[in-house]
């Protein structure tokens, strides 16, 4: 008889509001800015350049913000994840 286990960690606890981190990867480094700062709006947020792939075809951004619940942290992912310019968000 073979026991399995389940060895998915935990679903970490998060304590809101917290500063959260996005990283946006895209083809086009001025739309991901444009990007970036249309789906922040007024909200205070921080973007810093991240890498850039070898080939210089992929640009990455570092955004990142206060959010003050789940709701909020998840509707930006959301936006960022549905947006033409933006071709990966982690």
């Amino acid at each position: 008889m073979k026991i399995l286990y389940d060895k998915t960690p935990d679903r970490p606890e998060i304590h809101y509001p917290t500063q959260w981190g996005f990283k946006i990867i895209g083809r086009d480094k001025n739309k991901l800015l444009s990007c970036i700062k249309e789906i922040m709006g007024d909200k205070e947020h921080q973007c810093s350049i991240g890498n850039i792939s070898k080939t210089g075809k992929f640009t990455a951004y570092n955004a990142s913000c206060i959010v003050e619940n789940e709701e909020e942290r998840n509707k930006i992912f959301k936006y960022f994840e549905e947006s033409d310019d933006i071709d990966m968000v982690i």
